[in-house]
């Protein structure tokens, strides 16, 4: 069974929150996947975010079993900066706060994501 979907009214409001707690992130960083999902169809690569979520993202070769050859983590402040466009992904990967194994691991197209014009 998919994951339920997050209204975007209710994850613009999680991002947009000066002050997150624990479930606020939590629907943020889901919601900002949800976002990369949707925007950047496919199975080709992996995002997760742990211990908030992970979703397959990027057109190209389907990975079905094991481990997936294109894998990108981060934690959530991160994935939440390179989502909203306060963190490039070249600047992340210099700072050595993204794992990304894989040719295909690359968000640079990807990022930041136009959550803001997500409707209600």
């Amino acid at each position: 069974m998919p994951p339920k979907r997050i209204p975007a009214a209710v994850g613009l409001a999680a991002v947009r929150a000066a002050d997150r707690d624990r479930d606020t992130t939590a629907t943020a960083v889901r919601w900002l996947l949800q976002v990369l999902a949707e925007t950047a169809e496919g199975n080709t690569v992996e995002v997760r975010v742990p211990p908030f979520g992970a979703v397959q993202a990027i057109e190209g070769p389907r990975h079905t079993r094991g481990t997936p050859p294109n894998v990108i983590e981060t934690d959530a402040a991160t994935w939440l900066a390179l989502a909203t466009g306060s963190l490039s992904w070249a600047d992340a990967m210099a700072q050595g706060v993204i794992a990304a194994s894989g040719t295909r691991a690359d968000l640079t197209a990807y990022l930041p994501l136009a959550w803001e014009t997500m409707e209600s």
